[in-house]
């Protein structure tokens, strides 16, 4: 896969230096995927769930570091692209002011 906005992963693990281990393995994982949809992406990441907001766009959210953090994305099987849109505290995911930037 390619990774679109991969600067957005570089300033999380910047901020939340705890992240850093866990953003850079799923960064070498998703780099060497070839996903076709969702259920061969869930074979790799387990607690990645999709989440489709109001606009239509489905997004898929992933656990990083447990249940600390979350990275929003939006996958493009077809043209093997992942776009990093936002990492997030658990906290911060919970108040769902995300979703309207989307």
């Amino acid at each position: 896969m390619q990774i679109f906005n991969r600067t957005r992963l570089e300033e999380a693990w910047q901020r939340h230096a705890d992240a850093e281990p866990a953003l850079k393995t799923w960064l070498a994982i998703t780099l060497s995927a070839k996903w076709h949809n969702y259920l061969e992406l869930r074979n790799t990441f387990k607690t990645a769930d999709p989440v489709k907001l109001e606009s239509g766009t489905t997004v898929t959210v992933f656990n990083v570091k447990g249940n600390s953090y979350r990275l929003i994305t939006t996958v493009d099987y077809r043209r093997q692209i992942v776009a990093v849109w936002y990492f997030l505290t658990h906290a911060e995911y919970d108040k769902e002011k995300w979703k309207r930037r989307l």
